[in-house]
C-alpha cells in the first residue's frame, strides 16, 4: 500500500493505521473473491434456466443457446472493470471464440456479450458486442426481470450467520497485528514514519519484527 497516502491521511493512532492497512487489503481481495461468486451464481442460474455451460475457451465465462443464437459471455463485477488494453483482449477473446464456434458449425448465429454483475450501461450496443449492466444482465442470464433484487435477500440472510464469526476473528487479527506494528514502528508510542516508508520502499531488505521472529508465525 502506499505509505505517503496513508501520511497525508494524517493518521497519527498506531491503532488506526493497522486499521486502515488491514481494510485495505481485506477490501482489495474481497472484491476478487466476491466476483468470482457472482460469476458462478450466473452462470449456475443460467444452466438451470437455458443449459449453458461454464466455457472453456479462454477469456469466456458462460456459453449458452437461446433462440437459435450461441451466446457467449465474458462476465466482470461491475462497469468500469478495464482500461482500453484490456477491453481490447476482451474484443480479441471474442472473436477467437466465435470463429472456433463457426468452424464446428458455419451457421450458427453468434452474439458476443460483456455481462457486469451491477451498474448501468446506457448504450449497450459496442458493435461488436453488447454490454449488460446490474438489472439487464440478470435478466439476460435468467429470463426474469427481477432477478437482480431477488438475490439480494438471501445474500444478506447468509451474511448475518457469518457477521458475529468474522468481527470475532477480525478483532483477534487488528489487536495482534497492532502489538506486532508497535513494537516494530513505533516509538514511545508515536509512529515512526521513516521506519514504515523504508519497509515499504527501501532497497534494503526489511528486517522481520522481533515478535515474528519469536512467533515465527507467518500471517495470511
Amino acid at each position: 500500500k502506499n505509505p505517503y497516502l496513508f501520511r497525508a491521511k494524517h493518521l497519527v493512532i498506531p491503532q488506526d493505521l493497522v486499521r486502515s492497512l488491514l481494510d485495505a487489503h481485506l477490501s482489495s481481495h474481497e472484491e476478487t473473491i466476491f466476483g468470482d461468486f457472482l460469476e458462478s451464481l450466473a452462470i449456475f442460474i443460467n444452466g438451470e434456466c437455458f443449459g449453458g455451460r461454464k466455457s472453456s475457451t479462454e477469456g469466456i465465462d458462460l456459453e449458452f443457446d437461446k433462440d437459435s443464437t450461441r451466446y457467449l459471455v465474458s462476465i466482470k463485477s461491475g462497469p468500469n472493470w478495464g482500461n482500453s488494453s484490456q477491453i481490447k483482449k476482451m474484443r480479441d477473446n471474442f472473436k477467437t471464440a466465435a470463429k472456433i464456434v463457426r468452424q464446428r458449425n458455419p451457421a450458427t448465429h453468434v452474439v458476443a456479450v460483456n455481462g457486469c454483475c451491477y451498474g448501468r450501461e446506457g448504450s449497450p450496443d459496442k458493435g461488436d458486442y453488447r454490454k449488460y449492466c446490474g438489472q439487464s444482465f440478470w435478466e439476460f442470464v435468467s429470463g426474469s426481470p427481477t432477478l437482480y433484487t431477488d438475490i439480494i435477500e438471501p445474500l444478506g440472510h447468509r451474511a448475518k450467520e457469518r457477521n458475529d464469526d468474522f468481527i470475532a476473528r477480525y478483532a483477534d487479527v487488528w489487536n495482534r497485528f497492532t502489538q506486532e506494528f508497535m513494537t516494530a514502528y513505533c516509538s514511545e508510542g508515536r509512529l515512526r514514519w521513516d521506519a514504515f516508508v523504508r519497509l515499504n520502499s527501501s532497497n534494503e531488505k526489511p528486517q522481520r519484527s522481533s515478535v515474528k521472529a519469536k512467533t515465527g508465525k507467518r500471517h495470511s
